[in-house]
């Protein structure tokens, strides 16, 4: 009979993470930060929250869909706007009509999504935490106290770029449709015998539209030219795995989910470029969209990419930076290019 994860001695655990390190070439801190994920996940996805938390970003394109080849250490996770703010929603519509209903659909987000993360998250992670005889600390953290931060006893450490902590960041001003089940399992459960690790089946987000959300962020960040704290380099890396499988066709001739994708950042997420004008969004979707940053914007990122890359997030034999951006130009000259021609 197999024995849970948990329930292993450190110094158990810190042989398993060795052997895994070697049978993977995945660095071993980054195999154990990995087991916290999905940790999270499982506790979520085995509550009463599990229907109405969409699970999205980076972290669904490496443990569900496959597509990324880097460790992705945040879980962006999506509370469906109409369950927090059903009130303030006229008809049910996630997207306000006007500048004063998105103002207080905002304001109330701010004011109650704390609320619910401290009263409904925060007690199912610990509940989660108790039964499976693990050890962490959960603190509350974000400008709006919008993340919920575990923190846990590493075993392995790296370079300090992935810190032993797992951060789950909630939004709540979209329904996260659309969305389909998938089961997540541990990078390490595949080379270590004889030990359960968790598994988790969380409700996760359409490939397409993530390609959108993560291309619009590119596509802001360009327009702004200045670096929006650490980790960034992530999206064009991202943006560049999805080129390698189809996906970027098959989003851009989505019109429908490109157009829903700009209104909402429209409404919800407005920004400024570098001259202070307004970002329009829906250029980016109808043959406008840039990819490809310049000057220090860009060797920002390439800084951010060669940290990330230290400290073993990408697995061997990855592609340079020069090449993601070469591959993220053509990217944004092919999405131009079929909104365009209306393909």
């Amino acid at each position: 009979m197999s024995e849970s994860w948990f329930a292993l001695s450190r110094a158990d655990q810190a042989e398993a993470l060795d052997v895994a390190a070697g049978r993977t070439g995945r660095p071993a801190h980054l195999l154990e930060k990995d087991i916290w994920v999905v940790w999270a996940l499982s506790a979520i996805y085995a509550s009463p929250l599990a229907d109405k938390l969409t699970f999205k970003g980076g972290t669904s394109l490496s443990k569900v869909y496959k597509i990324i080849d880097r460790f992705s250490e945040d879980i962006d996770l999506t509370y469906d706007i109409r369950e927090l703010v059903p009130d303030l929603l006229q008809g049910g519509n996630p997207i306000p009509v006007s500048a004063s209903q998105e103002k207080k659909i905002t304001s109330a987000v701010r004011a109650r999504l704390p609320e619910w993360i401290a009263g409904s998250v925060k007690p199912v992670l610990e509940d989660s935490l108790v039964s499976s005889r693990a050890q962490a600390e959960f603190r509350v953290d974000g400008k709006d106290s919008e993340k919920l931060i575990i923190d846990y006893s590493a075993m392995k450490t790296g370079t300090g770029y992935a810190s032993a902590s797992i951060q789950l960041e909630f939004g709540a001003r979209a329904t996260g449709e659309p969305n389909s089940r998938h089961m997540v399992d541990c990078d390490i459960a595949t080379v270590i015998e004889g030990v359960e690790f968790p598994v988790a089946a969380p409700l996760v987000m359409a490939v397409e539209r993530t390609f959108w959300e993560k291309a619009t962020a590119a596509h802001v960040y360009s327009l702004q030219g200045r670096l929006r704290g650490e980790r960034y380099s992530r999206h064009w890396y991202d943006l560049a795995a999805m080129a390698k499988t189809g996906l970027v066709a098959l989003a851009a001739g989505d019109r429908h989910l490109a157009r829903a994708v700009a209104e909402h950042k429209s409404v919800f997420f407005a920004e400024k470029d570098a001259h202070g004008s307004k970002v329009d969004f829906s250029k980016a979707v109808t043959g406008g969209l840039q990819l490809v940053p310049a000057g220090a914007a860009l060797a920002a990122l390439e800084s951010d990419y060669a940290a990330m890359s230290e400290d073993g997030l990408l697995a061997l034999d990855q592609p340079s930076f020069a090449e993601i951006m070469e591959k993220c130009q053509a990217i944004q000259d092919e999405v131009n290019h079929k909104a365009r021609n209306g393909q």
